[in-house]
């Protein structure tokens, strides 16, 4: 809808693309890094609750901001495009507290919009999200949270109910640390009655870019980025304010194994260097180049890089967004490597893919073995998520002769331009069209 623009092309689900790459090319350059998707699928619902206009910049281009922006235009919320990365929202006219189903089953955060549509209208009707397939997201915690906040919470007919007849502050203690949980019910109390205090809350960058987002509305939000969180309820949140995403953690941490991989020279621009230090601490142990300064990261080659161990965990841990491409460039380091998944179960789908291009992995259940280094050549493989999307486009950078990458709207849920990108560093990356699955 109103992403429609000329001379930016509209991925849609009838679009059948393709990544052709032709490997072995060094990568070389800067490159400037996008706004946090993470941080854009939760700030929109979250502008749900204020009143009047909000402008919000450094948004990334990548499907699943075009997806929110299209559900919460349907909804009623006007949408003005002042570039590509910025745009206002005014939800005044937000009629709607039920979602089009078949739009938010596309979307995992799709979930954010319960936290919204309560704290706004204490009532919400949200299809179950979608997105990425690589194991059991339940939102038990989710429902804790609001139930804590006197919400009625029902899953019926593929889709959650919560309503309430007031929002109370509460003091709740998730049985697990949980990204999406902490960001829901931290929404939601923003409106509530009094106090909530949320302890065992995940701590990862964008949690405080949207409780920043929300302090700039009006919120009273402190402890975002520590385990406790506590909000003191507001009767409103006023618009008329501007606000930019940070850079986005995984899109630095996916180029910077990227330039490790191909042993290249890359410098990365416009981050924040202390939300990569898990990843940096990594890439130094296996003996890749580094050199970090205010807002940017240097990454090259030195040589043979060695093998590692890998653990995923909430931040400041490893992250487990980036256990796919850590462990693509695992497979070309010297030795016996361990991965360990952490955070989510099955997210080893992708290794049949880079196995077919010659890796040597084995997974059993959470854990992966990879025997290193490997000779990878090109092959046709199939993305199956999002980061196991990024894991082969690096696979196809290294790999002898030619790669092709099916299922590339994956990819495209949370990667501005990768194509374009990986080119302006010396890339022969290339995005085809083709009429019938192949």
């Amino acid at each position: 809808m109103c992403y429609n623009q000329p001379g930016i092309k509209r991925k849609g689900d009838l679009v059948l693309e393709k990544f052709v790459i032709n490997g072995g090319k060094k990568l070389h350059g800067t490159l400037q890094i996008s706004g946090a998707k993470n941080a854009a699928v939760a700030i929109i619902p979250a502008a749900l609750l204020v009143e009047g206009v909000v402008t919000i910049e450094n948004v990334p281009d990548v499907s699943d901001v075009r997806i929110l922006i299209d559900i919460i235009s349907e909804m009623g919320a006007k949408i003005t495009r002042l570039g590509r990365n910025s745009f206002t929202i005014d939800s005044t006219e937000i009629k709607s507290c039920e979602p089009p189903y078949k739009m938010v089953s596309k979307l995992r955060a799709s979930y954010y919009l319960l936290g919204a549509l309560l704290g706004r209208f204490k009532h919400a009707v949200v299809a179950l999200p979608g997105g990425c397939d690589f194991g059991n997201r339940p939102i038990d915690q989710h429902e804790k949270g609001f139930r804590s906040l006197g919400a009625d919470v029902k899953i019926k007919k593929g889709a959650v109910y919560v309503k309430a007849n007031e929002i109370k502050g509460a003091h709740i203690y998730f049985d697990n640390v949980s990204v999406g949980s902490t960001i829901n019910i931290m929404i939601a109390a923003t409106r509530a009655k009094g106090t909530t205090v949320i302890e065992n809350a995940a701590k990862e960058p964008h949690i405080v870019d949207v409780a920043n987002f929300l302090n700039a509305m009006g919120a009273n939000i402190k402890g975002a980025g520590t385990d406790v969180i506590r909000i003191r309820g507001v009767d409103s949140l006023k618009g008329g304010h501007t606000y930019s995403l940070i850079p986005d953690q995984i899109e630095t941490g996916t180029y910077m194994i990227a330039a490790a991989a191909t042993g290249g020279d890359v410098t990365i621009t416009g981050i924040i260097p202390k939300h990569m230090e898990s990843l940096t601490a990594k890439l130094i142990e296996m003996n890749v180049g580094i050199e970090e300064g205010g807002d940017y990261i240097r990454v090259f080659g030195k040589g043979k890089m060695r093998g590692a161990t890998v653990k995923t965990q909430p931040y400041p841990g490893f992250p487990t967004d980036l256990q796919p491409q850590i462990a693509t460039l695992l497979c070309l380091a010297d030795g016996v490597s361990t991965v360990y998944e952490k955070v989510w179960d099955t997210r080893f789908q992708y290794i049949v893919e880079l196995n077919r291009m010659g890796a040597k992995i084995k997974a059993d259940g959470n854990t992966a073995i990879i025997d290193g280094p490997s000779t990878l050549s090109g092959a046709p493989v199939r993305s199956n998520d999002l980061r196991a999307g990024a894991a082969l486009v690096i696979a196809g950078l290294v790999a002898e002769g030619v790669t092709q990458i099916y299922n590339v709207r994956f990819i495209d849920r949370g990667y501005e331009d990768i194509e374009a990108k990986l080119r302006d560093l010396g890339a022969d990356i290339q995005r085809v069209s083709y009429d019938t699955e192949e």
